[in-house]
């Protein structure tokens, strides 16, 4: 066992892990931070995907030996400490951007991650960005919709797909 610190969601941590202990299951299991979903463990999904140090990752590809020293955003660190929901979930929300919520950790993650290299994606950028999430239940077409709107865009024109 070796021993990890880093900051997840504005608080320092620390834990006792094993060397082949995935961030996604140290966030899971040892922290109790059960928003970041293990979808498929092949890292095909996208529902883990968490920020270390501001960069998206998928979190059952990286060591929670990796993340020692790290800043770490979840899920859970998204919303305001009253509950109230950021621009991403919310316009998840109103653009009824989740069905069987599943994904939806993963796809709002991800989302906070294109929004901050590129305020205004167009509705193609946001479509390739995403390429790496996998939702069954939506077709995209709304969570688009809702990444259009979280940037402060015009959500009419995305198309049906």
């Amino acid at each position: 066992m070796t021993k990890v610190e880093m900051t997840v969601n504005g608080k320092s941590v620390s834990g006792d892990v094993e060397g082949r202990t995935l961030l996604v299951q140290f966030l899971r299991d040892g922290l109790g931070l059960t928003g970041t979903h293990v979808g498929c463990d092949t890292s095909q999904c996208g529902a883990c995907v968490v920020h270390v140090n501001g960069v998206a990752v998928k979190s059952c590809t990286m060591l929670a030996l990796e993340a020692d020293g790290a800043d770490v955003s979840t899920i859970e660190g998204q919303a305001a400490p009253d509950g109230t929901l950021n621009v991403i979930q919310q316009a998840f929300q109103d653009h009824h951007g989740l069905q069987c919520g599943f994904c939806t950790p993963g796809m709002v993650m991800s989302a906070a991650a294109l929004l901050k290299d590129n305020p205004k994606p167009t509705e193609a950028e946001i479509r390739h960005y995403l390429e790496g999430n996998i939702c069954r239940c939506t077709g995209y077409h709304n969570i688009v919709k809702a990444i259009m709107a979280a940037s402060g865009q015009d959500v009419g024109a995305v198309a049906a797909e």
